[in-house]
């Protein structure tokens, strides 16, 4: 069974930053592709951010402003969001994704809230 811990969400200012981890609980993380998803109220889930090998894409919504990035010794990825705006605020969601068995797994969420 795979499991993945999301941390790190929480109340911030508009113009602060946040980082987001995201454990999963894997034998061989490296051959993974990780995502994180978000999904504010009234609104579908969306993509925000991927990373697979050395590749990373981003949501035109957040480029420039978050960083997805991975530690493979710890099993980790991270989602490092900066310039955080109202619009940012939604459930966050980590994402991983085997291609191999095209099978994916599901955090359960962590809340980001970008509100004065």
């Amino acid at each position: 069974q795979v499991q993945l811990v999301e941390s790190g969400g929480g109340l911030v200012q508009p113009g602060g930053s946040l980082r987001l981890s995201c454990a999963a609980s894997v034998t061989i993380f490296s051959i993974y592709a990780m995502g994180w998803y978000r999904q504010a109220p009234g609104k579908q889930r969306e993509l925000v951010a991927v990373i697979s090998g050395g590749s990373t894409n981003y949501a035109d919504s957040v480029k420039g402003r978050f960083t997805i990035s991975r530690d493979n010794g710890k099993k980790t990825v991270y989602l490092q969001m900066n310039s955080l705006k109202p619009e940012d605020t939604a459930v966050y969601y980590c994402n991983l994704h085997s291609i191999l068995t095209s099978t994916g797994y599901w955090g359960q969420g962590t809340q980001v809230t970008v509100s004065s």
